[in-house]
């Protein structure tokens, strides 16, 4: 016999959601007229006319990824949630399929149209001062042998496995994505950037782009050329040829900085360059106590006794400032991985694959409209300087109870939130941040 409850089981019909914060994030987008804006990035439609419309779909998939899906079967989540159909407007949700039908409708046109008028839009609306872009690229694996564009190529993780190596630029100041190209898995870092970074000044609209940092798959003569005719001032990791190695142990004369690491720059023309270039070159030794040393060593001179223990890193430039702020400045690229992590971590950048490519990118390029939307939502709404993840901002303030109230006289619809009372102040503070204009402050750590 089962052991007696001090409890009795009984339910409710009401709607009720786990879900209340996400008020917030539709207040802010209703502030920013992102249902608007949909309508007008001329989405694939649907081939019946009772099809669910795409501006419906798009929207469903982003709100399922703040709630935390990481795959396509996962966006049931809002299918599920009365209260958050309701609280979105969608009438009646969508089941995953219908929205895996909608990305299955996307060409190679249609997915860079939807993107780039996605990004042009965020950008205007921001209007950001000039800014500092970091490029990058990552490795996402594949499992299946039936992807497209699933190819062999560096997977340091998972060597000998298909993989796609995509393309990324983020806004290094606010952590927003500028762009995001899905590419074969065995494609260089630098294939094809120069179209990227087009694409990608395109995206930005009026937002001026003030320096441009890149590590050293992306050292190449071509990109360089195209920053100078921007007037676009660069950081570029160099490699380090063993040319360079020479050139390095022959010119530096270094400066010590601090115990361990040295600074120092020459200038230095690279093979098949028309003119020499500034280089600032930072070493480290192995056993330097502040920081963790990164850098490679100069395989030219490995029996060289003066220069074992020290970790080198070169960096290509055209600024004019003292060659320490130079290695400073570059140093902030790192938060690329950061942000990475994340993407792969909380909104499914590895994990939101279809067997065509093209809906593949269409789908990913969701996936970066609702990072971005809430990166928007940490700095105008939530105000802090932390840049917490997603999963603690669930805890923080999205995984809400809540409900809605039909038994109010008012005619207007009552949204009940189960916040504590110490909490309520704070909560209806965000509630008046949310229904402002949007605007962001930089971080300090990345300016």
């Amino acid at each position: 016999m089962p052991p007696e409850t001090p409890f009795d089981l009984k339910f409710t019909s009401r709607e009720v959601t786990a879900w209340g914060g996400l008020a917030l994030l539709k207040r802010m987008l209703d502030g920013m007229g992102f249902k608007e804006a949909l309508k007008s990035w001329d989405l694939p439609q649907p081939g019946s006319n009772r099809g669910y419309a795409p501006e419906q779909l798009i929207e469903q998939m982003i709100v399922s990824i703040w709630c935390g899906a990481a795959r396509f079967a996962h966006a049931d989540i809002t299918r599920l949630d009365s209260t958050l159909v309701r609280l979105f407007g969608w009438g009646k949700a969508a089941g995953h399929k219908a929205i895996v039908r909608l990305f299955q409708r996307f060409d190679q046109p249609s997915a860079s149209r939807v993107q780039s008028s996605s990004y042009r839009w965020l950008f205007d609306k921001l209007q950001l001062n000039p800014i500092t872009l970091d490029v990058d690229s990552t490795v996402l694996t594949r499992w299946g042998s039936q992807i497209e564009g699933g190819a062999k190529g560096y997977n340091p993780k998972n060597k000998g496995r298909a993989s796609h190596h995509p393309l990324l630029a983020f806004v290094a100041d606010w952590r927003l994505v500028a762009n995001f190209w899905l590419r074969p898995g065995n494609t260089a870092s630098s294939n094809n950037i120069e179209s990227f970074i087009e694409s990608t000044l395109e995206n930005l609209g009026a937002t001026k782009v003030g320096l441009f940092r890149a590590d050293s798959g992306f050292y190449d003569k071509t990109i360089v050329t195209l920053l100078k005719a921007k007037k676009i001032s660069h950081i570029i990791s160099a490699r380090l040829t063993h040319a360079l190695q020479q050139s390095i142990v022959d010119q530096c004369k270094w400066q010590q900085v601090e115990v361990g690491l040295e600074v120092s720059e020459l200038s230095y023309q690279p093979q098949g360059w028309g003119t020499p270039q500034r280089l600032v070159v930072v070493r480290q030794h192995i056993k330097r106590k502040n920081g963790a040393v990164a850098g490679k060593t100069l395989s030219l001179f490995a029996d060289d006794p003066d220069l074992q223990g020290w970790r080198y890193g070169a960096m290509l430039t055209d600024l004019s400032i003292p060659a320490l702020e130079v290695w400073r400045l570059y140093r902030g690229r790192a938060d690329c991985e950061n942000r990475i992590k994340e993407l792969k971590a909380d909104f499914g950048l590895g994990s939101f694959v279809l067997r065509d490519f093209w809906a593949t990118e269409a789908a990913l390029g969701v996936t970066m409209l609702a990072y971005n939307l809430m990166s928007v939502f940490r700095h105008a709404v939530m105000r802090q300087k932390v840049h917490h993840t997603l999963a603690t901002l669930h805890h923080q303030v999205l995984a809400v109870g809540a409900l809605w109230d039909d038994n109010t006289k008012n005619t207007k619809q009552t949204f009940r939130l189960a916040v504590a009372r110490k909490r309520r102040p704070w909560f209806e503070g965000l509630w008046a941040n949310a229904g402002e204009p949007v605007k962001l402050t930089p971080s300090p750590s990345n300016s």
